[in-house]
């Protein structure tokens, strides 16, 4: 699979998300809040979900906010570091 290249407002979304400002809404199309109020272009929050970018900190119900973080991509895609490394 080729690696994603987001565009410069989906990499300020990651990089609130670094920053942990961010929950995620868990479904299954995702959306976003920062600083609790909602993202207003869920059609990025939804792309950073389904390209693999961001992800649940942990499990949660349906429609139920939880943090979110970056994946391994997503920091890819930030220039940093993997987590895991």
């Amino acid at each position: 699979m080729d690696a994603v290249v987001p565009s410069g407002r989906a990499l300020a979304r990651l990089r609130a998300i670094d920053a942990g400002r961010a929950e995620l809404a868990c479904s299954s199309e995702p959306d976003l809040f920062f600083d609790g109020l909602a993202c207003c272009d869920q059609v990025t929050a939804h792309a950073l979900t389904r390209d693999g970018l961001i992800r649940p900190a942990r499990p949660g119900l349906i429609g139920q906010r939880v943090a979110v973080r970056l994946t391994g991509a997503g920091r890819a895609a930030l220039g940093l570091p993997d987590a895991a490394a």
